[in-house]
């Protein structure tokens, strides 16, 4: 099956803004046909997967994911938006399934350790996702094991929503522990995605911003894609 090339993280951009494009947002009844569009100017592929306890949406499962991987060499970040009792498993799951990259919550504490051992022992990039309510210092302690970190700006599993106040400044605060951390992980700014509020997220520290219809309801993605790398 196709895979991005080892060390497909150290190669991401760092002078511009990293595309990261959500699949909930692609037109799930030609996933392969907008798969092909975002191809040419996708960095990462972001996949959602929710259970409908600790969100209340049901998105994605793993078949999906592995017919993905068998189309595309672009790393697939899936994020889990699930209770503890199945991280575990959705973890393995996922793994089986082609993910290059798996963000658990740090609202997923209780089990955080077992899992990102996990994700190290199958040889994938971990990462940590914050909802909007979450004091992002919560996250410092997990940093030494991360390759990313992604801060709701919305209330989490519900599309269309407008950016939190907080937003930025939570970034900003994010941004400094990665900086005392000496590590690059790199910081995603997820919820909220708008032509307004990118330039925001940009200048409070974002590497990436998940795109969802600001890319794929663009009538012109070369040239919205053009503006984000401009950043």
């Amino acid at each position: 099956m196709p895979r991005p090339i080892p060390g497909w993280i150290g190669d991401l951009p760092q002078s511009h803004l990293i595309a990261e494009f959500s699949m909930w947002s692609a037109d799930l009844t030609r996933l392969a046909d907008d798969l092909a569009r975002i191809t040419p100017h996708a960095d990462i592929l972001h996949v959602d997967v929710a259970d409908g306890h600790f969100a209340p949406a049901l998105l994605f499962f793993p078949d999906l994911v592995a017919r993905l991987r068998d189309q595309t060499a672009l790393p697939i970040h899936i994020h889990l938006m699930c209770a503890d009792a199945v991280i575990l498993s959705q973890i393995e799951q996922f793994a089986d399934a082609g993910a290059d990259l798996i963000s658990l919550h740090v609202e997923n504490a209780c089990v955080a350790d077992e899992a990102l051992a996990m994700i190290a022992e199958r040889g994938l990039a971990a990462g940590m996702v914050l909802r909007v309510e979450t004091p992002v210092a919560e996250a410092a302690r997990w940093l030494p094991r991360l390759e990313f970190l992604t801060l709701l700006g919305t209330a989490i599993g519900v599309k269309g929503q407008g950016l939190a106040p907080t937003a930025g400044d939570r970034l900003r605060e994010a941004a400094g522990l990665i900086a005392a951390s000496g590590r690059r992980i790199v910081l995603a700014a997820d919820g909220g995605i708008r032509d307004t509020t990118v330039p925001l997220l940009r200048a409070a520290g974002a590497q990436t911003v998940v795109l969802g219809s600001l890319a794929f309801g663009s009538p012109d993605l070369a040239a919205r894609m053009n503006w984000l790398r401009g950043m």
